[in-house]
């Protein structure tokens, strides 16, 4: 018998494969909606293309604001003996404000592009949220179908045993036999289809989510219409499209602006002529003639593109408060109609197949009619769940259009 020392390292080495190996042995808790757009939000790729977005603005702004590089010039002219060397550096200067009217238009175009990353979030995590409700409802469709296949596992052991005793036809075994191979083809469809949703998840969380969903696919009320029409004035891509409006402004601006721009140039001469030498100061001033004026074609793209801006903002406008009344509405009798449909049609069947199941044992009715309530049960639980999925997805939408996603 003999023992061997633990060590401070193995100790730990030991107590991390203990922690390790509880870990593996726990299930993990199934993903919550906050959850799942936390991690579908935080992944990197999107916050590099938003970066890479903004860095492309900032580069406007830079080349916008850049004052136009100096020009250096040497010159030498030899005729017979004469020699003349000069040099000169020439800076173009802009009094008329183009440069500070497009830098602005460069920085309301770089806000632009920060409510655009705004609004490819929002539409990101609308579509985390569609399809995490999504793998909620494969969930709870197959919890249903399961159980409408436990029901006739069950069902099955009593009509042996009847058919043991003589008390049952062979229609009735075979219905039965056939209904239950309906269930298992209805059961393995529906579990296909949870697997795609689960895969798609998976893609948009960046990681793998084997242990399912949590929550209530039924929403709650939504807020008051009055209070969602002000939020619409801070959806980010209306905001994207004023920024936009603004940044055409700008550049229409400084395209009007016709005063030239000058160029005055400073540098020094020197002569020798073969008998005496001579240097002097160099001075210029250059301003270009407008004979063919290229600032019009400026001037008329930018007009044109304020004029798209401002006319895409006010339809866009339009549009949503339009289907911010249609969303609302539809998602308010959703939400009704679901509550009601499962507490008088969901709730009663669950009734009608106890009493069908007590009527087949004690030989007052047939297999069919059994067969009917099992069917009428299963269809009742799976149109809650479908009424329950359409006013959750109305209700994302309009989370979206109004920028209210729980983030």
């Amino acid at each position: 018998m003999f023992s061997i020392p633990i060590t401070y390292g193995r100790r730990h080495v030991m107590v991390a494969a203990l922690l390790a190996l509880f870990s593996c042995s726990v299930r993990a808790a199934p993903l919550t909606e906050a959850e799942a757009l936390r991690y579908g939000l935080a992944r990197q790729e999107l916050a590099d293309l938003a970066q890479a977005r903004l860095s492309e603005a900032d580069a406007d702004i830079l080349e916008a604001s850049t004052w136009a590089n100096p020009t250096f010039e040497v010159a030498r002219d030899k005729t017979g003996v004469n020699t003349e060397d000069s040099w000169q550096i020439s800076q173009p200067i802009d009094f008329s404000g183009r440069r500070e009217l497009r830098t602005g238009a460069a920085e309301h175009r770089r806000i632009a592009a920060e409510s655009e990353n705004l609004a490819r979030s929002n539409e990101q995590a609308a579509e985390v949220r569609r399809v995490f409700f999504t793998v909620l409802r494969q969930q709870e469709t197959l919890h249903a179908v399961q159980a409408w296949a436990t029901r006739f596992d069950e069902i099955g052991r009593v009509v042996e045993k009847l058919a043991r005793a003589g008390e049952t036809s062979g229609y009735d075994r075979r219905r039965l036999v056939r209904e239950q191979r309906a269930a298992e083809a209805r059961l393995a469809e529906t579990r296909a289809g949870l697997e795609r949703d689960r895969a798609k998840l998976s893609a948009l969380l960046g990681q793998v989510s084997e242990d399912g969903v949590t929550g209530h696919l039924l929403p709650d009320a939504p807020p008051t219409l009055e209070s969602l029409h002000k939020k619409l004035a801070e959806r980010p891509d209306l905001s994207a499209l004023a920024a936009r409006v603004k940044a055409a402004n700008a550049d229409n601006a400084a395209a009007r602006r016709n005063f030239p721009e000058v160029t005055f140039g400073i540098g020094g001469k020197r002569v020798d002529d073969g008998i005496t030498r001579g240097a002097g100061t160099l001075f210029s001033v250059s301003i270009p003639l407008p004979v063919f004026d290229r600032q019009k074609a400026g001037d008329r793209r930018s007009v044109a593109q304020a004029m798209t801006a401002s006319a895409e903002l006010g339809l866009a406008r339009q549009g949503a408060e339009g289907e911010l009344t249609g969303l609302h509405r539809q998602l308010s009798q959703l939400i009704v109609a679901a509550e009601r449909y499962r507490q008088n049609a969901v709730a009663p069947s669950v009734d009608l197949v106890r009493i069908a199941e007590a009527a087949y044992r004690a030989g007052e009715s047939t297999v069919l009619e059994l067969l009917d309530a099992y069917k009428g049960a299963l269809e009742a639980e799976t149109m809650a769940i479908d009424l329950e999925w359409k006013a959750r997805v109305a209700r994302i939408e309009l989370d979206q259009l109004t920028g209210n996603d729980p983030k």
